[in-house]
């Protein structure tokens, strides 16, 4: 489907909602409105979402929502199970911990669920949002199965080798050392499931095949950072929020994340859209992929 004509464009209604979501929940917050303190994170996130999706509307005539809506709601909901991998890491490895939940079970569930709902299309909205700023005409990609400048069969290999070592290696230290290694879990998914995923003929770092190619791995590299500075911006003022407690860099934080933590981020977008991405493959769709009938 080609994009439309640029005089059709216009800003769409959820975009506008979005953006009062934002500027409510905020104005809410710093009121001392309660429900809103406790729930800012997945507020904010909610209107973000919505008004980054309809910002790549206005840019480039269509949008996840708009056009794939179902794909949408299939990655918020399997944006839960894949953070829990993360948080399933953090049991044994204990980096992060909550703060200020409520203490009804139901209410700390709807916080927990609809929080980690906002994961990952809050990364690929920010990839889909920075590729409609600097290529707001897209151009036709790769056939799906094409393996363009791919990676060798050896480099696959040792890729998935590494990667699988990576997330091996915390789970099998003893329990003081294994804190320090909560790094590798954040590069271990991309050096596991990139070399799979090319393989499929899936968008891979290792083959500049659907989704934009090499563009796609930047949106996903810039945009993970960025989401990263927002995450820990509106945490730092919500009244349910999460702090981290692994035992280096505390001495030099931004917000509650220690400075060295926001090299985390990049990766992890990278690794959250592979993920989705190969479990999407099982419908045929997948994160910017035309619709089905």
């Amino acid at each position: 489907m080609s994009a439309a004509p640029r005089a059709a464009r216009r800003v769409p209604a959820h975009a506008v909602a979005g953006l009062a979501i934002l500027i409510g929940a905020e104005s809410l917050l710093f009121a001392g409105f309660d429900p809103v303190r406790t729930f800012f994170t997945p507020i904010a996130w909610t209107g973000y979402i919505l008004l980054a999706d309809g910002a790549v509307f206005s840019l480039t005539g269509r949008s996840q929502l708009t056009t794939n809506g179902a794909e949408f709601f299939r990655c918020a909901v399997l944006s839960i199970p894949i953070w829990l991998v993360f948080e399933a890491y953090n049991v044994r490895l204990k980096n992060w911990a909550y703060v200020g939940l409520p203490d009804a079970l139901p209410l700390r569930l709807l916080g927990y669920g609809w929080s980690f709902a906002t994961i990952l299309p809050a990364l690929f909205e920010t990839s889909d949002l920075l590729l409609a700023l600097t290529r707001p005409r897209p151009r036709p990609s790769p056939a799906a199965g094409r393996d363009a400048e791919g990676a060798s069969p050896g480099t696959q290999v040792a890729s998935f080798t590494f990667g699988g070592l990576c997330l091996a290696l915390p789970l099998l230290v003893p329990p003081f050392i294994a804190p320090y290694l909560f790094g590798l879990v954040w590069i271990g998914f991309v050096f596991l499931l990139a070399p799979v995923s090319a393989s499929l003929g899936r968008w891979s770092p290792f083959a500049d095949s659907g989704h934009g190619g090499r563009a796609r791995l930047v949106s996903l590299l810039v945009g993970g950072l960025a989401c990263g500075l927002l995450w820990e911006f509106w945490n730092y003022w919500a009244g349910a929020r999460w702090i981290y407690t692994f035992p280096m860099f505390q001495d030099r934080k931004i917000f509650e994340m220690p400075l060295a933590g926001f090299l985390g981020f990049p990766p992890f977008a990278v690794e959250c859209f592979l993920m989705y991405d190969l479990l999407a493959a099982a419908w045929g769709g997948g994160w910017g992929r035309p619709g089905r009938a």
